[in-house]
């Protein structure tokens, strides 16, 4: 595991932060004394909460690491030229994850649109001026997706100017595919709610020669997925940096072909006029995705898991001293991988819906934020911090114990 000391020594040796650690404090500055650290979310009114839901973008994803936040303040201090800090970080990150080459993204969303968008244009600077506006310009204009994974998020892709073409067999698949097939896109979390798998996915695209693409956003852990599908054969993978990673939940990472990642950072800023001028990624994210990504795949995984599940076992025995609550754990095989509890109860023993059950825990002290399921909650525990699974346990004891008939 990266320890902060040696992350400070390697960034002070990286040549894009040269003279980054080398300033002098003055001697007068040392004595004085440090002001104040302002707490803004209590001057501002915030409500903050102890997460027991998960990595949701609307409650702000992950905690980042003390290491990549290290990153973060040490690159604020120097320029440096946006590309460079891409390419390098770029090389670092696509050896990890055994890809050709590898950027930093504004989020899974963003690596998508990107990635399509490098598809579309090639390394043709008029073309990529030319997105999402694809009539008459000569670039290709379909996307093939099954019909189990064309969900809400296929936005990114409809971005460039392309449409979505539904499929549900390989039959399908084959008298879709045209001269307007730009791409052939996978989504691994809806893998389950498709009749083609990924092996089948990439063996079609290598076939017709048609890029593929697959969004892993939310699939780590395993910490293997992130070199997996790379391993594969997907052309290009995305998936979402501020989650189970604890990257900044701004970023993300695009993996794949180096012709593909070079046409894609034509859409990409510093670059202006393409449809990636908005999905700005700065320095700072982009060394504290990087942090992040490192400290994730060299992190003791088995020890993490063992945490999480003692965690929830704590949490479990806690609440099922009171009679007709049950819970029950497992961990989902697709998406949002870690030990979760699904906790139901006797309506005729405990006498409690979940709405009011999750406005009793959101308004106490300290809130804390659990997830709607059926008959019941579900709650995670791995954006725990080190012993709020106590106070889960015991704020979840308490109102069961009240509502008890």
């Amino acid at each position: 595991m990266l320890s902060r000391r040696k992350l400070l020594g390697r960034l002070s040796a990286m040549p894009l932060l040269g003279g980054l650690f080398g300033s002098v404090t003055p001697f007068d500055s040392a004595l004085a004394a440090p002001a104040a650290a302002r707490n803004l979310f209590k001057e501002l009114g915030l409500r903050t909460f102890i997460n027991a839901a998960g990595t949701y973008t609307a409650m702000t994803g992950s905690l980042m690491h003390d290491e990549v936040m290290d990153a973060i303040q040490a690159a604020s201090k120097e320029f440096v030229m946006l590309d460079d800090v891409q390419t390098k970080v770029g090389e670092k990150i696509a050896a990890l994850t055994h890809a050709e080459s590898a950027v930093v993204t504004a989020g899974c969303f963003s690596a998508m649109t990107l990635g399509l968008a490098g598809v579309l244009t090639g390394m043709d600077q008029k073309k990529v001026e030319q997105l999402p506006h694809l009539e008459g310009t000569g670039m290709k204009s379909e996307v093939i997706a099954q019909k189990g994974h064309n969900v809400g998020y296929n936005h990114a892709l409809t971005n460039t100017g392309c449409k979505i073409v539904e499929v549900e067999t390989i039959a399908d698949v084959e008298k879709a595919i045209n001269e307007k097939t730009a791409l052939l896109w996978f989504l691994h979390i809806q893998s389950d709610k498709g009749k083609i798998m990924h092996e089948d996915w990439v063996a079609l695209g290598k076939k017709h020669n048609i890029p593929t693409m697959i969004d892993i956003a939310a699939d780590v852990p395993p910490v293997e997925n992130l070199w997996k599908f790379n391993d594969m054969g997907f052309d290009l993978v995305c998936v979402s940096g501020g989650k189970a990673m604890r990257g900044p939940q701004s970023a993300g990472l695009l993996m794949g072909k180096k012709d593909l990642i070079a046409a894609a950072r034509l859409s990409m800023p510093p670059r202006g006029s393409t449809i990636g001028r908005g999905m700005k990624v700065n320095k700072e994210e982009i060394l504290g995705m990087y942090v992040a990504l490192e400290k994730f795949v060299n992190q003791d995984h088995q020890k993490e898991w063992k945490m999480w599940e003692d965690r929830a076992a704590h949490i479990s025995d806690t609440i099922t001293k009171v009679n007709g609550v049950t819970v029950t754990t497992d961990a989902p095989p697709l998406g949002n991988h870690t030990p979760t509890l699904r906790i139901s109860w006797d309506p005729a023993k405990v006498s409690l819906t979940t709405k009011v059950l999750q406005e009793n825990l959101r308004n106490g002290n300290p809130s804390i934020e659990v997830v709607s399921a059926p008959n019941g909650i579900s709650i995670t525990t791995w954006m725990l911090k080190p012993g709020q699974e106590k106070i889960v346990a015991s704020r979840l004891k308490e109102e069961f114990t009240k509502a008890s008939v």
